[in-house]
């Protein structure tokens, strides 16, 4: 019996990340649709409506329509992801063999916002849609036994949420869900310069800075970064360039960090100290784009007095999570939202 290309979704702030069952990770994209203002015609999608952010005639809108990692507009989103599933998905398999779908959530949504993950995936074209929370998909997509009788923490850092998360026996027994990540990062430098240099820059500038030359952390034998910042002077009004260094940035960050530190340490003290132990033994495991900050795994080591890894496969992990959870439907029932349930209501 022939069976549907099932995939499993990152639905993140920043960038959708697609795996199909067999054949990995497929697409990569940032989650920003073009339109024509006033209409429904779709301009762009992913990567080249990326490029238009800040750059669009007055008559094409670049959006997000995901923000703090739920849905913002409904309408754009359901069009995203349809677009997306189109080019992932055979034509025959898409149109007579509907996918199952599991989706990665952040863990603190609420019902009605997980409601309306999974109407807008049947509505993009799943035969059954399921929701997991994303940092449970997150340790399944980085290999740790779940199923065990036994602590595991992850932290993971998207766009628009930090999910922080203690698992054992195939669920979550703790966790705290934040609002900042990679994109409160984008602002935190993007204030810091106009506050420092009364330059202002948009946040494609600020994500490109952040990654160059970012820092959790500055090590006493890291070598100085500097990199060049164009933008506009708020005195003049005219274009300026200006020297940033790695040290800024990390000045910039500080308070961010400080907030998922404090989660994290939150999570910790809340935690049964039969599972605090295990996570000492295991140590933290760190995901997501953010998790890339050169050095945070130091920080947040110091921090907690815990051991840190990030994790081989960081920025795809949420995504291979939800394509093998696919194949855990047994495990994760109680731990799982589906559209069977939703669309009965």
């Amino acid at each position: 019996m022939f069976r549907g290309e099932d995939i499993g979704i990152d639905l993140g702030t920043a960038s959708v990340l697609i795996y199909v069952r067999g054949k990995g990770i497929v697409l990569r994209e940032p989650s920003v649709i073009a339109m024509v203002q006033g209409s429904k015609e779709v301009k762009a999608v992913g990567a080249e409506a990326y490029r238009m952010l800040g750059r669009t005639p007055g008559n094409i809108v670049a959006a997000r329509p995901l923000k703090d990692g739920v849905i913002a507009d409904y309408t754009l989103t359901e069009r995203m992801l349809t677009l997306f599933m189109r080019k992932v998905l055979s034509p025959v398999s898409s149109r007579f063999f509907k996918p199952q779908v599991m989706v990665g959530v952040p863990s603190g949504v609420t019902e009605v916002e997980r409601q309306a993950v999974v109407r807008a995936v049947v509505e993009a074209g799943a035969r059954r849609a399921f929701l997991i929370d994303e940092p449970l998909a997150a340790a399944i997509g980085a290999g740790i036994a779940i199923a065990e009788p036994t602590g595991s923490m992850v932290v993971d850092i998207g766009g628009g949420s930090t999910d922080i998360a203690v698992i054992s026996l195939g669920g979550i027994v703790n966790s705290q869900s934040l609002k900042i990540a990679g994109n409160e990062f984008d602002e935190a430098i993007a204030s810091f310069i106009r506050n420092r240099y009364n330059l202002l820059i948009g946040e494609r500038t600020a994500e490109d800075l952040k990654i160059k030359v970012g820092a959790a952390k500055i090590l006493p034998d890291d070598e100085p970064v500097v990199a060049e910042v164009r933008g506009r002077d708020l005195v003049s009004g005219l274009p300026k360039t200006v020297e940033v260094s790695a040290q800024n940035v990390t000045e910039a960050l500080q308070d961010p960090l400080e907030k998922i530190i404090q989660g994290v340490k939150q999570v910790l003290e809340t935690t049964p100290p039969e599972l605090v132990a295990d996570i000492i033994d295991r140590g933290i495991l760190l995901t997501g784009g953010g998790a890339l900050l050169r050095n945070l795994d130091l920080l947040l080591q110091e921090a907690t007095g815990v051991p840190v890894v990030v994790a081989e496969n960081a920025v795809e992990a949420v995504a291979v999570g939800t394509g093998k959870a696919l194949d855990m439907l047994h495990v994760l029932q109680d731990a799982l939202v589906s559209s069977d349930a939703v669309l009965r209501r």
